[in-house]
């Protein structure tokens, strides 16, 4: 917290010269001493996973570029706590530790089947073949219906996890594709999944492939790259229709999962499982409830689960973990219960009422997870939701066979990117300020993506709606996972300018409006 009679705040942690903070921060006995119990929890579990594997530790880090990442997960748990004490600590904590634990199980099951690092290994040929390979941006709910089958996102292991524990992991990528030639106003992230294709960096460790359509023209463009690099693994694409709020598309997107379920079955001699689907789809639901239950405490005045804590779980424990880890229900229920305790604690004494209330629209920069951390703790800005977690929050029929397939479908429409960013006009534009209207916010942070033409042609039409409704739009430029593009810094001046010149506003950590991060993770 910022001292005014020293002049030191949080500001002081960072260094122009280094990538970790200059030194932890001090947050008192009690939470220092968690703080430093959860540091251990988080590398005793890194070293019982994966010190079984050294060697092949070692030679997936010479390997692989992506890889060496994962060795600053450390400082990417530091970096979305700092400043946060007591129960708001705890519940980024346990958020973060079950991404990490989950991202730690994908490293080890990685490490026992690919093919690039053990090519003669009949262990490891023998568990491929029971392995489905997803890309990224397709949900994995589907292998609900498959127990004796194993997945995994390659794509969010090599582009997407990397990215948002370290901004230098992209970049490589992106160079290596643009020399072939590629355009430089491209989208980041296709890019760099184009990138690491022709580097030949994504592991080998299944069967098959399933991939998705996303309608904007680098993704298209990544798809075929994917294909020619995995041309000797069946394929199949699972295409959503963007239009879901039309009742008349249910009945092709149904039709296409039970192709993807029947191509899954035909390669893999296995039947879809009922039974285990019903069970999953339990464990969903109560995940879904768990996150409308942060949603309903969010819209009172005494929000609880804020910021990055929020939305970086959602994302990954749909998109990454595909909500079928039990880690992750297991944390929901006990986060559910310590939220609403410190919600009942808040309104008996009435406090820790945000200064300002936000919400969170648009693409996130990759390479800056924690900026919805750095509003709160400079200006007083508090994002009550993200819309990074609105992530098919709907529920299953357990035990209708009919509806259930409709809603897996719906399921499949609401997934990351799609249901917004790239889902027309209504779900990007209208469902903004219903959001806006629902947590009582008058901000938005709108997040800038230089790079997305899909936003891009919305932006007059969010600046007059918000200007009609009295809503404060902050643009905040970035280029997703290219911080050359636009810097953390250049992002917070964005805001900083709009708070002082708009909102006459004065910063609470005078230390946070601008110093020098460009070489931290």
């Amino acid at each position: 917290m910022y001292n005014p009679k020293t002049g030191k705040g949080m500001g002081q942690y960072y260094d122009k010269n280094h990538r970790a903070f200059k030194k932890r921060e001090w947050k008192g006995f009690k939470d220092t001493f968690y703080e430093f119990g959860r540091w251990l929890k988080l590398y005793g579990y890194m070293a019982y996973k994966l010190g079984r594997h050294p060697i092949l530790m070692v030679k997936a880090m010479l390997r692989y570029r992506w890889m060496i990442s994962y060795l600053t997960a450390g400082n990417t748990i530091d970096k979305h706590t700092i400043g946060l004490y007591g129960k708001e600590l705890r519940y980024t904590h346990e958020y973060f530790f079950t991404v990490v634990k989950n991202s730690i199980d994908n490293v080890l099951m990685f490490l026992e089947r690919d093919k690039n690092l053990r090519p003669k290994s009949k262990k490891a040929a023998k568990l491929r073949e029971t392995t489905v390979m997803f890309d990224e941006m397709i949900p994995k709910f589907i292998m609900a219906g498959f127990p004796t089958l194993q997945w995994m996102d390659i794509a969010m292991m090599t582009v997407g996890m990397p990215s948002e524990i370290d901004q230098f992991s992209n970049p490589t990528y992106i160079d290596t594709i643009e020399k072939f030639g590629l355009a430089a106003d491209i989208c980041p992230f296709p890019a760099t999944e184009v990138g690491v294709a022709v580097a030949n960096d994504y592991p080998i460790v299944g069967k098959t492939f399933i991939t998705s359509t996303m309608p904007c023209d680098g993704s298209i463009g990544e798809i075929s790259f994917m294909a020619r690099l995995l041309k000797d693994i069946p394929k199949f694409q699972i295409s959503p229709p963007q239009r879901f709020l039309e009742d008349e598309v249910q009945e092709y997107a149904v039709k296409n999962l039970k192709n993807a379920i029947k191509f899954i079955e035909d390669n893999y001699n296995v039947k879809w499982d009922w039974d285990a689907f019903w069970e999953k789809s339990e464990m969903f639901n109560q995940m879904s409830q768990c996150m409308l239950n942060k949603w309903d405490v969010n819209c009172t005045d005494y929000p609880q689960v804020c910021n990055g804590a929020m939305a970086l779980y959602r994302e990954y424990e749909f998109m990454g973990a595909g909500c079928l880890d039990p880690n992750f229900l297991k944390t929901d229920l006990k986060v559910d219960a310590m939220m609403k305790k410190g919600y009942e604690e808040d309104k008996k004494n009435d406090a820790n009422k945000p200064k300002y209330r936000a919400i969170v629209w648009a693409c996130p920069a990759h390479y800056y997870t924690q900026f919805s951390y750095w509003t709160t703790h400079c200006w007083g800005v508090k994002a009550m939701v993200d819309m990074e977690c609105m992530l098919a929050h709907h529920f299953i029929h357990i035990g209708d066979k009919e509806k259930a397939m409709v809603d897996l479908a719906i399921l499949y429409e609401k997934m990351m990117m799609r249901s917004h960013t790239n889902g027309g006009y209504v779900n990007s534009l209208d469902e903004c300020w219903r959001m806006c209207e629902k947590f009582n916010a008058n901000i938005v942070i709108m997040y800038d993506h230089v790079s997305c033409k899909n936003v891009g042609g919305l932006h007059g039409m969010f600046e007059d709606q918000a200007r009609e409704r009295g809503i404060h739009l902050i643009w905040v430029p970035h280029d997703l996972m290219d911080a050359r593009t636009v810097s953390k810094r250049e992002m917070r001046e964005a805001f900083n300018k709009y708070m002082i010149n708009v909102f006459r506003e004065e910063p609470l950590d005078p230390t946070l409006v601008d110093y020098e991060d460009d070489l931290a993770w």
